[in-house]
């Protein structure tokens, strides 16, 4: 899938991905207190705005100082948010990477959002940046995340798995990453 480039946007046959601004504060609350889009990572939980607030602005400031980061992700032609995706530079390992996020509103799973926007997603970060790996971090149990890491072309990496915040994280891998 090949990705439209428009202003700062990507965008799929469905989607729109842009970069979060100030607006986005409720999408973020909304989602990021939905007991069942954090489910498998508790500790991402926000209980009210000011939790938001911070959340919002450390994207925000992410895309600052990288020039990559996480989306707002919403319907072409629709400029309601129903989830963000994109990706986190961090260590993995005592090795720079690229973390891939998504997380969406309850009401738009099932509907092979979260996998259409994660392969857009990688695909762009690894034509931005192609030695900086791309990696996603998924709970053992979070069978429905580990399919759309699989489906944005990351490999399981056993090798890999570390503790993270909320317990075990099994690792997918870009293509390349022995090489890199």
């Amino acid at each position: 899938m090949k990705p439209e480039r428009a202003n700062d946007e990507l965008r799929t046959a469905r989607l729109a991905l842009r970069h979060p601004v100030a607006s986005d504060l409720e999408a973020v609350l909304r989602i990021h207190r939905t007991p069942e889009a954090v489910s498998h990572n508790p500790s991402d939980a926000i209980e009210g705005q000011a939790g938001a607030e911070l959340l919002l602005q450390r994207w925000i400031d992410h895309w600052h100082r990288h020039a990559v980061g996480y989306w707002a992700v919403s319907w072409r032609g629709d400029p309601s948010v129903f989830g963000f995706c994109g990706i986190k530079v961090m260590s993995l390992h005592d090795r720079p990477v690229a973390n891939l996020f998504y997380r969406f509103d309850p009401c738009v799973w099932g509907r092979g959002v979260a996998s259409e926007a994660a392969s857009v997603v990688v695909e762009w970060a690894l034509a931005r940046s192609p030695a900086l790996p791309v990696i996603a971090r998924v709970r053992p149990d979070n069978v429905a995340s580990a399919r759309v890491a699989t489906k944005a072309g990351l490999s399981r990496a056993e090798g890999l798995d570390t503790l993270g915040e909320d317990g075990l994280d099994r690792i997918f891998v870009s293509p390349g990453w022995q090489q890199i």
